[in-house]
């Protein structure tokens, strides 16, 4: 690979930006490879200053405006869309969340190189994170252990390379053989699942999704409990959770598991009605876990 693009969506956290967007320059600048990056982000109406202060640091940045409803999924699909009108060999997918290591350049282009030696094709390359102040993995690529029961299970970087069957996109490379095959993140997606939507299209496909052999960044998990006190909230409190882009985002996760987990599919459906109406059973059926 020798052009990239890289590709981020925000809202509000300018700081975190900012700092993700100066270790992305700084990891280039580590490189070993000879390559050009550009960069393109949405801002998906920001209120505090992010646009710019983008503008202001790094004015080489692609910037594309968003009005608050993009949210991740179509966030990153309006960055990569604008990335689609040049041409590229690689899209690096990132959180704007996601402090990037100095390795992470030549982590991924070492996982492209192995990919397409190994499998004869290139593929999709996964740059895991970890909570360096915790000292536990985060984000990464995961293996199905049982399609019914929707059961994962999380890969370390253990520094080989390691086949995976969905992954979270925080730092996530896409050879551009695999978007001439399968295109970008799929429409219908809000928020989450578009990622594992994508990756799964893949392994479909046959097309190698491959975690790297070392932490590629520093992101801490920081999601809040969605079930803390959700039986003490009111119905219409409850019926927000569920449907919310950054809650529950049932009709996403329908979608999801309709297309790609189908025998899992009507107990997703019983199970979301169940957290509407009954909460309080499903809480203490499901020992208070989503």
């Amino acid at each position: 690979m020798k052009r990239i693009a890289a590709l981020y969506t925000c809202h509000n956290r300018k700081d975190k930006t900012i700092k993700s967007l100066a270790s992305l320059y700084s990891g280039l600048e580590s490189c070993s490879h000879r390559i050009s990056m550009d960069v393109y982000l949405t801002d998906d109406g920001s209120t505090d200053g992010t646009s710019e202060a983008i503008r202001k640091s790094y004015p080489e940045v692609h910037l594309l405006q968003g009005d608050g409803s993009l949210f991740w999924a179509e966030g990153m699909r309006m960055s990569w869309n604008r990335a689609l009108e040049k041409d590229y060999d690689g899209f690096l997918l990132l959180n704007d969340d996601v402090d990037i290591y100095p390795i992470v350049f030549d982590q991924l282009l070492t996982a492209h190189e192995y990919c397409t030696q190994t499998f004869g094709t290139p593929g999709i390359y996964i740059g895991p994170t970890e909570d360096r102040y915790k000292g536990n993995l985060t984000y990464s690529g995961s293996l199905v252990l049982n399609k019914l029961l929707y059961t994962q299970k999380r890969l370390p970087p253990n520094g080989t390379f390691q086949s995976c069957d969905l992954a979270n996109a925080n730092i996530m490379l896409v050879s551009k053989s695999v978007v001439n095959q399968i295109g970008i993140l799929s429409k219908g997606y809000s928020h989450g699942m578009a990622d594992y939507d994508y990756t799964l299209m893949a392994r479909k496909k046959s097309i190698p999704v491959l975690v790297t052999r070392d932490y590629c960044g520093h992101c801490e998990n920081d999601h809040v409990d969605t079930y803390l006190d959700f039986d003490k909230k009111s119905f219409e409190e409850r019926k927000k959770i569920l449907y919310s882009p950054t809650g529950l985002a049932f009709d996403s996760y329908k979608k999801y598991m309709k297309k790609f987990f189908p025998l899992r599919y009507p107990v997703v459906v019983v199970m979301g009605y169940l957290k509407l109406y009954f909460p309080g059973f499903y809480l203490k059926f499901m020992g208070n876990r989503g």
